[in-house]
């Protein structure tokens, strides 16, 4: 985890040689003999989502980026060392897009990105640009750490664009060997009809079943062997997936919740927005109402007017932002995760419009 003290989760020879195998089948990330790797996330962070140990096995090319994570220069390596997989997180890419302009990708065959979700909009930019959109994987720590991945299946592959763009967006389907149930809280399954929400809990043989010498694993694992994620998803008729918060970050108003990533996936499809966070703030009536942290691109200008207005008919009227303040960027865990924990440091005094007086 990125907040308090950290927990350390027991990894054995065996979870991680069937993870490694996991991720080098055929809807995994499918690693062979003839690809090369290009690992854009930290060793010491899951082992560079075991994407090292799938190049060993197989056989193929890797390429570590050193300490010049800039965009300039990962996208000189992704075409200079005829990289076929290159895997980030969002911020990574958002960054990293403007510079492929004009260079030679042909040998780049998928982008997995996870460690946050990834906003529809940048999927699609990267499709628009390269031919690929984003392959959204998901998973943490815990789960060695790939758990699921956003694979099209054939029987949904002839859908419009807009319905495949949608899809994309979602977490997709778990990995093979992995088991998966969303509870409610009430602890029954909810039903898979892609609205229903609840707890996320995963098991699995690359699946942590406790942390080393700590009395805090009872939180986060039930009775029966389940690791409880903390994230808050929905599943689809056809297993799909989809995170649309952290338990921590919904934005909890009136009894209700609000998802902070669907608002912040929104936001971030605005043409000038270059990064977006959405927070909760203390409201009297309310308890919280959500406040959007707005990082506007380069050379542009935004108002709050503006972006309120490209959320009309896109989120629930009571859903919408009760303010939105702009921001120079949008502070980053170590992981490049958003750091919402610094944001409501921040803002934790911040009166909304709604609460004056």
């Amino acid at each position: 985890g990125t907040t308090g003290n950290p927990k350390g989760v027991v990894y054995s020879h065996r979870s991680t040689w069937l993870h490694t195998v996991g991720v080098m089948t055929a809807d995994s990330l499918g690693v062979s003999e003839r690809d090369v790797i290009l690992p854009v996330v930290p060793m010491f962070h899951a082992n560079a989502w075991g994407l090292a140990h799938a190049s060993v096995a197989a056989g193929s090319g890797l390429v570590m980026p050193g300490p010049d994570l800039s965009p300039p220069a990962l996208a000189a390596l992704i075409e200079q060392e005829r990289v076929t997989v290159a895997a980030g997180v969002p911020t990574i890419w958002m960054g990293v897009l403007p510079e492929l302009a004009g260079r030679d990708l042909s040998a780049l065959r998928a982008i997995p990105c996870g460690g946050s979700a990834v906003p529809r909009a940048l999927s699609e930019d990267y499709r628009a640009q390269t031919g690929l959109p984003i392959l959204q994987a998901w998973g943490m720590t815990e789960t060695s750490p790939v758990a699921s991945i956003c694979r099209i299946k054939s029987t949904l592959a002839d859908q419009d664009e807009d319905a495949l763009a949608d899809l994309r967006a979602s977490q997709g389907l778990v990995s093979i060997g992995v088991d998966f149930r969303v509870v409610g809280p009430d602890l029954d399954p909810v039903a898979w009809d892609g609205e229903s929400r609840g707890e996320l809990q995963v098991s699995g043989p690359w699946i942590a079943a406790t942390y080393y010498d700590d009395e805090r694993a009872g939180e986060s694992f039930t009775d029966d062997g389940w690791l409880r994620t903390g994230d808050v998803a929905t599943v689809s008729p056809e297993g799909y997936l989809r995170l649309v918060d952290r338990t921590k970050d919904v934005v909890k108003s009136g009894g209700e919740w609000i998802s902070s990533v669907e608002l912040e996936n929104e936001i971030m499809g605005h043409p000038k927005v270059a990064e977006a966070a959405v927070i909760g703030v203390s409201h009297r009536k309310w308890g919280e109402r959500p406040l959007a942290c707005v990082v506007v691109k380069p050379g542009e200008e935004l108002t709050k007017e503006e972006v309120l207005a490209h959320l009309e008919g896109r989120i629930a009227s009571w859903w919408t932002p009760d303010d939105v303040v702009f921001i120079d960027e949008v502070p980053k865990t170590s992981v490049g995760k958003f750091s919402k924990k610094d944001l409501r440091s921040r803002f934790e005094g911040h009166v909304l419009p709604t609460d004056a007086g």
